[in-house]
């Protein structure tokens, strides 16, 4: 790094995660270039039947700051990824609750006639549940078979942890939208927390019985089929994270999740969306990268707690 390309030292102490290029010790900040975009996520709105105590995005049944995104906005992304040539293998959709989003079916079908690996988070609640979106998820499987996956939202092996976060009765729901899902064919996979003082091995036996006692056909050892996301606290004391991180810990910036993804949110009074370096950052302003993948091709400076605990240090990944 030479004098011309080397981060301006700051006027004063800085505080952790404040400066893009270093760290409040003064070292250089890491950074993640896109090497390859493979998961495109949209945001569908952060609108939801349920609000949950700890949920990273804050969605409830009240939160719309992130608005319904359309199928006329998510085609644009699709026919940029078209005409850029970029090797998108897969279209991610979160929220909130997709399936609230009126346009959801439209742009599963949108995004899977185009030969997408199409993956949903949900809770496979009441919105998933519903007669239309049923139909509508039959009829979309049985045309494109093995590229939709439903990754279901299941906090706990157990209905008391899972319904202490998301209320009496959840549990016991999705399940019930399990269970619909597994009679049709849809493919799942599912979501777990590791906020309960679980030791991993303990936490994949119990979701091992209860797959078994159900018939899901998921693998609880599988990380990919049963990911357990750590959780997410602002306010916990973590390490920044520097260039030389890379080499004391034995990673490289590829492996991390904004070296291959992207999301796309459409802010509640914005005329257009904008794209994300990160699913886990939807409100701040500072990882917002422009409207179009292209204005996305630039490296995400990991100067935030999240790019710590959750990618570097906790190796977890949304996609798939």
């Amino acid at each position: 790094m030479n004098d011309l390309t080397a981060p301006k030292a700051p006027s004063r102490i800085l505080g952790k995660f404040e400066h893009p290029d270093l760290t409040a010790k003064g070292e250089a900040r890491a950074s993640v270039p896109l090497s390859r975009l493979e998961t495109l996520w949209i945001n569908t709105g952060t609108l939801c039947n349920i609000a949950c105590h700890n949920c990273y995005i804050e969605s409830s049944p009240e939160n719309d700051r992130l608005a319904y995104i359309t199928t006329d906005e998510v085609t644009r992304y699709l026919d940029e990824i078209a005409t850029g040539a970029w090797p998108v293998t897969e279209i991610g959709f979160t929220g909130g609750e997709p399936f609230m989003n009126p346009d959801i079916l439209d742009m599963l079908e949108a995004s899977l006639s185009r030969g997408f690996d199409v993956l949903v988070l949900t809770n496979a609640m009441r919105p998933m549940q519903r007669k239309r979106i049923k139909a509508g998820l039959a009829d979309l499987n049985a045309r494109h078979a093995g590229k939709l996956t439903l990754r279901i939202s299941l906090d706990h092996h157990t209905a008391a942890f899972h319904d202490e976060e998301r209320g009496v009765g959840a549990f016991e729901i999705s399940l019930a939208g399990m269970r619909w899902l597994r009679d049709r064919g849809i493919r799942m996979t599912v979501a777990g927390r590791t906020m309960w003082g679980e030791s991993e091995g303990d936490a994949r036996a119990g979701y091992a019985a209860l797959y078994a006692a159900n018939n899901f056909k998921i693998d609880a050892q599988n990380p990919v089929q049963t990911v357990l996301f750590p959780e997410m606290d602002e306010q916990a004391e973590v390490p920044e994270i520097t260039t030389d991180c890379w080499r004391i810990l034995g990673k490289r910036p590829d492996e991390v999740m904004c070296a291959s993804s992207r999301m796309v949110v459409k802010r509640k009074g914005a005329e257009r969306p904008v794209v994300l370096s990160c699913t886990l950052l939807a409100y701040d302003a500072t990882f917002e990268m422009g409207e179009t993948l292209a204005e996305a091709d630039r490296p995400v400076a990991l100067n935030h707690p999240h790019c710590a605990k959750f990618c570097v240090l906790g190796g977890a990944s949304c996609s798939a």
